[in-house]
This record gives C-alpha cells, structure tokens and sequence, in this order.
C-alpha cells in the first residue's frame, strides 16, 4: 500500500492496466469507501485508490453501491421453465418433483442452450458474475447418451460464455431413485449406471479462463453407497469442488437410517465425501451430530431460502453451521426468483422467524455469503473481493431507487442487503468487462424475450 497525491491510497498487483472504474462508493469488506477507483489488468484487479474524488480520464464511472460480483453457488438452470407454473394448487417437494420431471423431459442441447443462456443472462442483470451449474441431465430421453456425451454439459458451458458469466459446471453422478432402486424413466436421462461410467464421461470435459469443471453427488438417495467414495476421490484428484444435496428432505433421512442404519451426512463422512472442498446444498434436517461432522470437517453449506421455503422444505440450522466452522453460501436453485440480495437476508430473517430474535448475522457477513465464499464454494477462492490480485468482477447497485434512496451511504450494506433487490443492480462488470451497463444487458439485447421464448418452447 503506497500513498498517492491528495490524500489518495493506492493498492497495486502490477501490470499493464487495460480498464479503469471509478465508483462513488465501494464495499471493500468491512466499511462503504466513498471516491474508490479500481484498475484492471488481465481480468484481474491491477490496482485500488481510494480518496480519489473525481473520475480519471477515461474512467468508466459506476454511480452507486460497488460489490465484489456475486456468487450464485447452486443453480438448476432447466428450473427457471418452472417459475410460475409450479404455484398452481397445492403440495410437496415430491409433487413439484413430477413437474420437473417434466420439463427435463423435453430439453435438447439445443433447447437446454437457449433457456440457459437466458437465465445465466438473468442472472448477469441480478449482479451475479459466477454460477455454480448442479448439472445431471446428461443424456438423451431413455438414456441412450449423444453422439457427445457431454452435448447437455457444453451447452450450458457456452451459454454462460454468451450470458457473460463464469460458470462452475458440477457435472453430477445421479445413478439411482432411491437407495436400492434403478433410475426411474425419468431419470434415466440422468443416469451414467456407473460412477466409474460417470467418472469416465466427465473427466472429458475442459474447463477454461470462464469454466471450472467440478463434481457433485445428488444425493445419498441417488448415488449407492459403495460409489460414493469414486466420486469424492474424482473430485480430489482434480483439486475440484464437490456438491451433494444433503437432508432437504426428512423422507431422505428416514429412507437412509432405513437402508443403512444411519443419517446421510454420517453416510457422506464414513465414505470420504466431506472436507473443505465440499459443499452440502441445503443441510436442513441435521442432528446435532451431522452438524459437528460438517463443522469439523470445515464442509461448507450452501444455503437456498427463497428455493427452501418455496418447497415447504424447512428452516435450515444455518447458524449452528457456521458456528461449528462450516462456511455459507447461497444459490437461487430453482429459479423461483433471481436474487442473492433475497437470498442474504431471508436467511437471516428466517432464523429471527424461527428464534424470535433479530441480527443473527451483519450485513458484511451475508454479503461474504452471496460474494467471497460463494466463489470459494466454486472453486475460485480468490473472488469476491475488491482487492489487487482478484478477479475483476464487480456488482454496482443502485443508492436512488424507490428501494434504496434515503439511508445514509455508510449505511449502504445494509441497504444492499435488506432492502435492495435485483432490479437495483446498475453495472455488472467480468474480468473487467462491462456485461450490464446502466441496467441493460451489453451481449443480449432483449433478455425477458429470450426467457419468454425459451420457457414456451419447453411447454407446448
């Protein structure tokens, strides 16, 4: 750190800067930053000035509140066709199953594409510059694999890359319905019969400067026992992220302890599935024993309000969790809406809902959960950050809307976080790329037309 002219104070990584933002206020952490200039070098954050109080010659200016780019860390991108259609009547989690059922019956490559490039267009106009793609619909209906094995998979790369996103695909072992039971006929689209098979199929996947390829195991219920251990050692040979849906449901729980005398995260434990690169989505119907295991062994959870509560799942032990050493993130999952601001403070409003006690968490906290260990749960732990060095993907909401005009900026994390929502974002930027400028998408000319396009198609 190094101080520049009048009062400036300048943080540098070095390099050639290639792009220059300057923001009224920035979110560096800890406190609101008025006057903050960020350089961009590579993709990454070359430099940061703070006390700068006028624009630089060919600064691009960001007015508002700037954040580290958010981190969607658990997305179902076939769901999105569900938003609206699944509110009709009444319930539960295995019935809405059928719906999806469904819907993943009818997608092509093709198909799976467009409805993807939109939403991960969504998301870009939400503020959200990195996705966590949970991806298990593989094959062809009935099963019989494409020519490409992975056509489902690279679809959904490419249509991050056109949405302007990175994306995180967590290539999915989904082998069976339930614990000794084969693929049903819609899920054999899903199943690769094998984790050795599915072990096969995904190690041909390639990532690049905007993919990580990790793993993910859909269930205990999904992938047998003995196959567990395959799936985690794929995942630490590659140093890669691993994701498991864990006890969303007290029928998985019961259906465990039934087949093997135990819940599913001692399940998980016992077969070497926990640890610091894994992430158990949801983590809802936990004994005190399950959360010691996944404290212990700094597993992180991933936490889906508006998803949880759409489902009727329950309320989750978030802060027992993260008291125990397991980092949270948040994913938008289904797609009931598109919004991590939502989603930050529906966790924290759910647990004053359940203890009748408010403030579990600040501001900066839920912030770190939509941002720093988001991306850490996908595999980028250096994002989320405003600082030299990182990623150079940033989040500008804005501080005069009908939703945010009024508190004080110092006070604007807390704005962000409990009373904005994604129709406040202004700019999202990528490796310094500026992807939504002034509340427009800059690579998709008409996102709610794509949505609305790719959605029918899916349900004639």
């Amino acid at each position: 750190m190094t101080t520049g002219t009048a009062g400036e104070t300048t943080r540098t990584a070095g390099g050639p800067v290639t792009a220059t933002y300057w923001m009224d206020h920035a979110w560096l952490g800890t406190h609101v930053e008025p006057d903050v200039v960020v350089e961009v070098a590579g993709g990454r954050i070359a430099g940061v000035r703070t006390g700068v109080r006028t624009p630089p010659a060919g600064a691009t200016v960001l007015r508002g509140l700037t954040l580290p780019g958010l981190a969607n860390a658990h997305s179902h991108a076939f769901h999105r066709a569900l938003r609206a259609t699944v509110q009709v009547g009444s319930g539960t989690f295995w019935t809405w199953r059928e719906l999806m059922y469904q819907v993943a019956s009818r997608l092509t490559p093709d198909s799976y594409f467009d409805l993807a490039r939109a939403t991960y267009a969504e998301m870009a106009l939400a503020g959200i510059t990195s996705v966590g793609e949970f991806h298990y619909l593989h094959h062809a209906p009935g099963g019989t694999p494409y020519a490409n094995p992975n056509a489902m998979g690279e679809a959904l790369i490419a249509a991050a890359a056109e949405a302007g996103i990175r994306i995180t695909l967590l290539d999915t072992a989904y082998l069976a319905a339930g614990f000794g039971e084969p693929p049903n006929r819609h899920q054999s689209r899903f199943s690769d019969t094998t984790a050795e098979a599915w072990a096969e199929r995904a190690s041909l996947l390639k990532g690049d400067d905007h993919t990580l390829i990790g793993a993910a195991i859909h269930s205990v219920r999904a992938v047998p026992a003995g196959q567990l251990a395959i799936v985690a050692a794929w995942a630490e040979e590659r140093n890669a992220p691993l994701h498991v849906h864990l006890s969303e449901q007290t029928a998985e729980n019961d259906a465990c302890r039934a087949a093997h005398g135990r819940t599913p995260t001692r399940l998980l434990a016992d077969h070497g599935v926990l640890g610091p690169r894994t992430t158990g989505i949801h983590n809802t119907h936990l004994t005190d024993e399950d959360i010691a295991l996944l404290g212990s062994s700094a597993t992180g959870t991933c936490m889906c309000p508006t998803t949880e509560r759409d489902l009727a799942d329950g309320i989750g032990p978030a802060v027992a969790l993260q008291k125990a050493g397991s980092p949270l993130s948040l994913g938008s999952d289904s797609h009931a809406v598109i919004d991590l601001f939502e989603e930050a403070r529906a966790m924290e409003l759910n647990e004053r809902l359940r203890t009748h006690v408010r403030g579990h968490w600040t501001a900066a906290a839920l912030l770190r959960a939509a941002s720093a260990d988001g991306h850490a749960a996908l595999g980028r732990p250096d994002a989320g950050v405003l600082e030299p060095g990182a990623p150079a993907d940033l989040t500008t909401i804005a501080l005069d809307s009908v939703r945010t005009a009024g508190p004080v900026p110092r006070l604007a994390a807390e704005t962000a976080v409990f009373a904005a929502s994604a129709a406040d974002v202004r700019h999202t930027v990528v490796a310094g790329r500026h992807i939504v400028r002034d509340g427009r998408h800059a690579l998709i000319e008409d996102v709610p037309g794509a949505l609305a396009t790719a959605v029918a198609a899916l349900h004639h």
